[in-house]
């Protein structure tokens, strides 16, 4: 089945480019020129990946994130100019995977874009079905993808729910960040442990009733994190 990717960036030359880079390797590639287009073209198809410009008109790619996180959990690589942690790791708080900074070596890009979508394939198959399991207030749904506090439904993204299930799954054991960086975002995710300290603080945001004293995802002090029955 060949591989289909959404490319969104207003920039035509630069689309062209990893167009045609992406079609030598027998993609399937879609485009789209602004927010707006991007939102719609991602709910009427089904994408392996998403790879998605940060500036854009009409909505930015930040929004555009958010849109699509709505109704989906296909893997978004931003893409973006500038070079500064804090706009990196805004990008995967709003649920994005992964980011490559500009100007790219579009070799690069293809490497990232094939190791997202063979990771993501491989959890696909490997995920188990059907389980659900009760913590307290928490009911996790490893079928539907769903966290519920106290019968109400918290929204998580892609990666948040991937901690939360790994960390539920092996009660009281410490994930040090660069295990969890490894498990969660892979072996060649490129990026920095902050990443998971940003996903955990958003986590708690979510699903503790004090993130400062939480009751479920809990820090070990210069070791790691672990989730507590």
């Amino acid at each position: 089945m060949a591989k289909r990717v959404l490319v969104v960036d207003d920039e035509k030359l630069i689309v062209k480019g990893i167009r045609f880079s992406l079609e030598q390797d027998d993609m399937e590639v879609d485009c789209a020129y602004d927010g707006e287009e991007a939102v719609r073209l991602a709910k009427e198809n089904r994408y392996d990946i998403i790879l998605l410009d940060l500036m854009l008109p009409k909505l930015d790619g930040l929004e555009v994130c958010q849109q699509v996180r709505e109704f989906s959990d296909v893997p978004i690589v931003m893409l973006t100019a500038k070079g500064e942690d804090m706009d990196k790791i805004m990008g995967l708080e709003y649920g994005a995977d992964d980011y490559i900074t500009k100007p790219f070596n579009i070799l690069e890009v293809k490497a990232r874009l094939k190791a997202i979508i063979r990771r993501t394939s491989q959890k696909t198959q490997a995920e188990p079905k059907g389980k659900t399991v009760e913590v307290g207030d928490l009911i996790l749904d490893c079928d539907g993808r769903r966290v519920s506090i106290a019968g109400k439904e918290v929204n998580l993204t892609t990666k948040e729910f991937d901690l939360l299930e790994l960390l539920v799954f092996n009660p009281n054991k410490v994930y040090s960040r660069e295990n969890l960086l490894n498990m969660v975002w892979g072996y060649e995710y490129p990026g920095d442990v902050r990443t998971v300290d940003v996903h955990i603080r958003r986590l708690r945001e979510k699903i503790e009733t004090n993130p400062s004293d939480p009751k479920y995802v809990h820090t070990k002090w210069g070791v790691g994190y672990y989730f507590q029955h």
